[in-house]
């Protein structure tokens, strides 16, 4: 079977259209449209349904598509096996981040790969965490860095680096320095980060952990993401949990001060979440492998 059909007909299903699958694998909409139509013609039946506004798979086609998976992996890793290990690396390397390992380690760790690998073109892009997680799942990225997140059935979780989740304030705050207890977060004001946002899961698993539900602490503020957060605290309108990396220049130069909380564990692990059933490319386990060693200094 043609594994450029497959690949084709893959990324219409993953994007819902032929113009989107076009612009990913960098050809034309009437190269992709051929190629999907001789797949049906190959296999005598329709693949696709292009009635509405966005391209569905029919049930033969979702059959096919979980086939196919399989079968460009085991194609990704063969090419990868036969490659010569020390070919310069080459192409477009997609990867996505949570705003929180985004703010602190990947910046600089995304320059210096692309540094060293001048022939790669490597794009990071920022969401929550859910979000980069349905895009790992959904094959739009090759990789996503999170922190706490659902288990999800499509992808695979693996150990980064660890994360320690502050209480951030104001200096001069009643809480500046001290140990809390939960109810007196209530006068905090709490400000929070948007649902999706691994550090909202984390604080919800640790208050359900503790017979709390964020509904017990009236919180009055949500801000969307990190650095929204981050602003409102250094602005004198609350206090906000995040992660103590992104706010280190803060806490040293002393423009935020730090509080702990007590019965809450915020220690989290940031991981790597791959797509399951999917060989990483040469790009993607070369980045790993420089990250954990940069890391690991």
């Amino acid at each position: 079977m043609d594994t450029r059909q497959l690949a084709a007909f893959c990324e219409v299903v993953e994007r819902r259209s032929f113009s989107d699958a076009a612009a990913r694998l960098g050809v034309t909409q009437p190269a992709v449209s051929q190629q999907v139509r001789a797949l049906e013609q190959r296999l005598g039946t329709q693949l696709l349904d292009r009635s509405g506004r966005r391209v569905e798979p029919t049930e033969a086609g979702l059959r096919l598509y979980r086939g196919a998976q399989r079968l460009l992996a085991l194609e990704d890793a063969l090419l990868t096996e036969l490659a010569e290990p020390t070919a310069p690396l080459r192409g477009t390397f997609e990867l996505g981040a949570s705003t929180g390992p985004a703010a602190i380690v990947m910046p600089l760790l995304v320059c210096e790969f692309q540094r060293d690998n001048p022939r790669l073109r490597v794009v990071l892009s920022v969401s929550d965490t859910q979000s980069v997680v349905e895009q790992v799942a959904e094959r739009r990225l090759e990789l996503g860095i999170v922190g706490a997140a659902r288990r999800h059935r499509s992808v695979v979780f693996e150990p980064f680096f660890r994360d320690e989740v502050i209480l951030a304030c104001p200096p001069g705050h009643p809480f500046a320095g001290r140990t809390v207890e939960l109810d007196e977060l209530r006068a905090g004001p709490l400000i929070l980060m948007q649902p999706g946002a691994g550090v909202r899961q984390m604080l919800e698993d640790e208050l359900r952990r503790n017979g709390r539900r964020l509904r017990d602490l009236e919180v009055p503020l949500e801000l969307g993401l990190q650095e929204s957060v981050r602003s409102a605290v250094q602005g004198g309108y609350g206090v906000a949990f995040i992660s103590r990396r992104a706010v280190e220049t803060d806490l040293a130069a002393g423009t935020l001060a730090e509080a702990r909380v007590r019965g809450l564990d915020l220690a989290r692990e940031i991981a790597i979440v791959r797509a399951a059933g999917r060989a990483g490319s040469a790009a993607a386990q070369a980045f790993v492998g420089f990250a954990q060693e940069r890391l690991a200094a």
